[in-house]
């Protein structure tokens, strides 16, 4: 059957409204053509009405409203994350044990460089790199050196509280590798290699705002995060407190979640344009999060400019951390490391990172700070409160509004109402083009046998 035939054919028999008047033979050329650009017309509708369908729930399939029913939540309390950032009793007990007590003390400082690193390391190019080292220093493993002199979680956190109720404090504080070090977390997914014991953080009307109380024993900057989040080199200075000596700090917080519509977790990644903490494509850290994601930008663009990354870097072989060679690439590029910056920008150093927030990303404010010196015998080095100020009255709730069903039902209703065509309208061109010409051979064949034997 040629090629005309089957259109032919088509046209008179298709459900599509209007085909088959265009090859009408009673009909006029003009009636014809009416017909052929009231379908055209239609086609061409239907496709623009189509593309903003798909367009639409490609790019606004999203919206953002806020929730105010605050009476039946439960309120999980930030993840809590101490990271020690100074031990000059530990750097000379270290530097004593390495090198002995007539040590040169500028090694103190390379020692005390490596251990709290921050992404530059002046005292340890000038003193131990260059044509004329000093005596003693080290070139590599300087991961080993750290973990000498960080404190452990038992001589960091103690007497912890949770709601005035007293809890042992390393059984719920997990070990997390941090880009800043070893840190002891509480309530958070990125904490704990087996997942430990978690301890009952929420809130609700019940049990009122909670309040976590804790003596350190050490200097320390106290990070105040998601649950997903991570301590970074750039978190902003309102997510953390640095805990000096002899010390009470008391910081009250108000929290806002965010919650996720059932049906979220089917659309994409670009459409609701954030990612779940389990949908993780890093290395770094178990879990995604936008702080997460910048610890692994900062860590490839490390191995993109210096061939190695730091010797903190959270999951990093030996054999990919930086030795001397590499610490001086790193502190020569510092400015090109340190910062992130948005894409847009031009003329400045830094990081462009191409991260998404959290679908849980949670919204923390502090709405009062207070400190108060304490001097007493035997008292701890530092005291930190962190409390929820009250229960919060509002979160936000990210719904679909244009799920995979709402598609289906707008482009079928787009096709029904300008060209009435169905699913089987399109069956019916594939009918046309491959099975029809196949029956319409072989019943010619018969009818010829028919004749030949007739004959």
């Amino acid at each position: 059957m040629r090629f005309r035939q089957l259109v032919e054919e088509y046209f008179k028999n298709s459900t599509l409204h209007g085909a088959k008047f265009i090859v009408d033979k009673d009909a006029s050329w003009i009636e014809r053509l009416f017909w052929a650009l009231c379908l055209v017309a239609s086609w061409m509708a239907s496709w623009q009405l189509i593309k903003a369908s798909l367009d639409a729930f490609e790019h606004n399939a999203i919206s953002f409203v806020v929730e105010s029913s605050y009476r039946d939540w439960d309120t999980n309390f930030p993840a809590i994350v101490v990271c020690e950032s100074k031990n000059m009793d530990r750097i000379q007990e270290v530097a004593e044990q390495l090198w002995g007590a007539d040590h040169d003390f500028t090694l103190e400082e390379v020692l005390s460089e490596i251990s709290f690193f921050r992404g530059e390391s002046y005292h340890t190019v000038h003193e131990c790199g260059g044509e004329e080292p000093a005596e003693n220093c080290f070139y590599s493993n300087f991961s080993y050196y750290a973990q000498l002199v960080r404190s452990s979680c038992q001589d960091s956190i103690q007497n912890c509280m949770w709601n005035d109720k007293a809890f042992e404090c390393c059984k719920y504080f997990h070990r997390m590798e941090t880009e800043l070090g070893i840190c002891y977390a509480i309530n958070s997914l990125q904490a704990g290699k087996n997942n430990g014991p978690k301890l009952n953080m929420y809130s609700n009307r019940y049990t009122g705002p909670g309040s976590l109380k804790m003596e350190l024993h050490t200097e320390a900057t106290v990070f105040i995060l998601g649950e997903e989040e991570v301590p970074t080199f750039v978190t902003p200075k309102t997510d953390y407190l640095l805990v000096g000596p002899y010390v009470s700090f008391v910081r009250h917080i108000s929290k806002r979640d965010i919650q996720n519509d059932d049906q979220i977790r089917e659309t994409s990644v670009a459409q609701r344009n954030c990612r779940f903490s389990d949908e993780n494509n890093l290395d770094v850290h178990r879990y995604y999060s936008y702080s997460a994601c910048t610890v692994q930008c900062r860590k490839d663009r490390q191995i993109e400019f210096c061939n190695c990354s730091s010797h903190l870097s959270p999951n990093t072989p030996d054999w990919q951390t930086c030795n001397m060679d590499g610490l001086e690439c790193l502190n020569r590029n510092y400015e090109d490391l340190s910062v992130i910056i948005a894409k847009w920008s031009r003329g400045r150093k830094g990081l462009v990172c191409d991260c998404l927030p959290s679908c849980t990303e949670v919204d923390i404010s502090t709405v009062h700070d207070s400190k108060e010196n304490i001097f007493e015998n035997q008292n701890p080095l530092a005291k930190v409160e962190i409390s929820l100020i009250e229960l919060p009255t509002e979160r936000y709730k990210r719904n679909v509004v244009r799920g995979k069903l709402d598609l289906v039902v707008s482009i079928g209703g787009t096709t029904g109402l300008f060209v009435g065509a169905s699913l089987l309208s399109f069956v019916e061109i594939i009918y046309y083009i491959t099975i029809r010409p196949y029956g319409t051979m072989l019943s010619e064949k018969r009818q010829l046998r028919q004749k030949m034997q007739i004959s």
